[in-house]
């Protein structure tokens, strides 16, 4: 018996229309992965960013993006509609001031807390698609694991114009099934 993991990425207010740094349409992953929750067997790894206030990706750093998912504020919180189950494991990344994390495997110990319980299959949906998503997908890869991703709960933050598609194609050629 295979077992498996689902993962949900960064579905956080800040990566939600209102917050500091949204992702088109990215609440409507919600429902979806809702249904997905409710379904789904394995263990179920919700990530999250966990970004101090001096987080080097932010723009007054020399980073990419806008102040966000600051640890201990509404922002940073899951989406509300999130049903996730008391037992979820949360990871946290981009905790350190001076290191950026794009994947919820990225110096945390989630490669070993899947191994651990025997999963050998990860489902992925979340946020951002050209991402977080993308890096997630890419490193459960790499890490040996049969990925899928779930692309009607994910979303692009499409910095240039088809991220998103160029993304799924880049997990798909890396092995991921896209579903």
């Amino acid at each position: 018996m295979v077992r498996a993991a689902l993962l949900i990425i960064d579905v956080q207010n800040d990566f939600c229309p209102g917050g500091s740094l949204p992702v088109p349409e990215g609440d409507q992953v919600v429902l979806i992965l809702n249904q997905w929750i409710a379904e789904f067997t394995g263990l179920i790894v919700a990530s999250r960013d966990w970004h101090p206030p001096d987080h080097i990706s932010f723009r007054e750093r020399g980073g990419d993006w806008p102040p966000h998912c600051i640890q201990n504020t509404p922002g940073a919180a899951f989406h509300p509609n999130l049903h996730l189950p008391a037992n979820t494991l949360v990871i946290s990344k981009g905790t350190q001031s001076d290191f950026d994390q794009y994947s919820a495997f990225d110096r945390t110990n989630l490669a070993e807390a899947l191994r651990a319980r025997g999963i050998s299959r990860v489902w992925v949906g979340g946020l951002a698609q050209d991402i977080c998503v993308r890096a997630t997908g890419l490193a459960a890869l790499g890490e040996g694991f049969e990925t899928h991703v779930i692309r009607s709960a994910t979303r692009a933050i499409n910095s240039r114009p088809g991220d998103g598609e160029l993304a799924l194609a880049e997990m798909a050629r890396a092995g991921a099934i896209i579903e």
